[in-house]
């Protein structure tokens, strides 16, 4: 599309991280979310809040009929919605549509000669299962035997899934942008799994800049598969690092949830980035990053009250829960963040929020 930019509506699952960098961008924002956590509102005109993803386009459709809105970013659970009311600022839903199945995933890094790790030999085990749909890692697990699998077939009736198998490596990812047959690596970050044994390689945060020895030829090869994925604007490209190799899992066909931990990094804005390569401009020279920053989302151990509003330890917290808000066991409360100019001050900076916000739970 052509045409400024003003008025903008972020549809997904979780919003947020999309919203405040629209805000600070200088946009009016408006959301349709699953969480309309207390940051949301603060930076939003409107936020609307549903419980089911087949609600999303019947709210869109109410906020673009009572609000000015000039364009649609998608995020997670949205990315591949179509014959919404004013434009989607991204990659095609024909596109997209690929990358939200993994299998199709597969297929396209084989084809393109990338080193991916290939399916597992029927039988050979450990394997690592994957549903062929679905994001953040949530249901990924490694598989020992027969017993296993039927297990977790169970557990999710009729998902489809496939096994790979396992690869070396810690888990990183590329934000990269894209005009759809170009592409940029903006960032290069460590992603923070959840590490217990229900969500093992669940997404629970991200540590930018990334400094591995690898980090330059991953930089490079996501440049390649995001300007071959036909992709447009900001997307992720998840990987497995060794000291000497690398192996690219997944392409996230939407903002990427390291967002905060990259704007904070490098000072830089996605949402403008997103918006000039959805016209064919792409930025130029990547300025070093200003400082390290990590976030990392707390899980509640227990049943859990939080009572009062957490907005007065911002910016050191974000998806901030409205209070009075109640968590079962393994629920997701609030993300934190750590900023310093090594990693261990990082950490340090970290470990200092986490302890300030514990004194709020009961």
């Amino acid at each position: 599309m052509t045409g400024e930019i003003r008025h903008l509506l972020v549809a997904g699952f979780a919003t947020r991280h999309v919203a405040a960098s629209a805000a600070r961008a200088g946009l009016m924002v408006y959301a349709v979310d699953h969480f309309c956590d207390q940051d949301l509102r603060d930076c939003t005109i409107e936020c609307s809040r549903f419980d089911e993803l087949a609600e999303i386009p019947g709210l869109i459709g109410t906020l673009c009929r009572k609000y000015p809105v000039d364009a649609i970013i998608t995020t997670s659970g949205a990315e591949d919605l179509s014959d919404l009311p004013v434009p989607v600022l991204g990659t095609d839903p024909a596109i997209t549509s690929r990358f939200l199945d993994k299998s199709r995933t597969q297929e396209f890094f084989e084809e393109g000669g990338w080193p991916v790790p290939t399916l597992a030999a029927p039988g050979s085990f450990p394997a690592m299962l994957k549903p062929c749909t679905g994001a953040g890692g949530w249901r990924n697990t490694i598989v020992s035997g027969e017993e296993e699998i039927r297990a977790w077939e169970a557990a999710f009736p009729g998902m489809p899934y496939l096994l790979q198998e396992v690869a070396p490596g810690i888990a990183a990812s590329v934000c990269c942008v894209a005009d759809g047959s170009r592409a940029r690596a903006l960032a290069a970050n460590r992603q923070i799994l959840r590490g217990t044994d229900e969500a093992a390689f669940g997404f629970c945060g991200s540590l930018t800049p990334l400094i591995h020895p690898m980090s330059r030829a991953m930089c490079r090869m996501a440049e390649d598969i995001a300007a071959a994925s036909g992709c447009r604007g900001v997307i992720g490209i998840d990987f497995l690092l060794t000291s000497d190799r690398v192996f690219p899992i997944e392409v996230n066909p939407r903002f990427v949830a390291t967002l905060d931990t990259v704007e904070r990094a490098y000072g830089m804005n996605l949402v403008r980035i997103h918006l000039d390569a959805c016209q064919g401009i792409l930025p130029g020279q990547i300025p070093a990053p200003e400082r390290v920053s990590i976030r990392k989302i707390l899980f509640s151990e227990g049943e859990r009250e939080l009572r009062d509003d957490l907005s007065s330890l911002s910016p050191a917290v974000a998806d901030i829960p409205v209070p009075p808000a109640r968590f079962e066991t393994g629920e997701a409360v609030i993300s934190v963040f750590g900023e310093g100019k090594t990693e261990e001050e990082a950490r340090e900076a970290l470990d200092k929020t986490i302890r300030a916000v514990s004194l709020y739970m009961r």
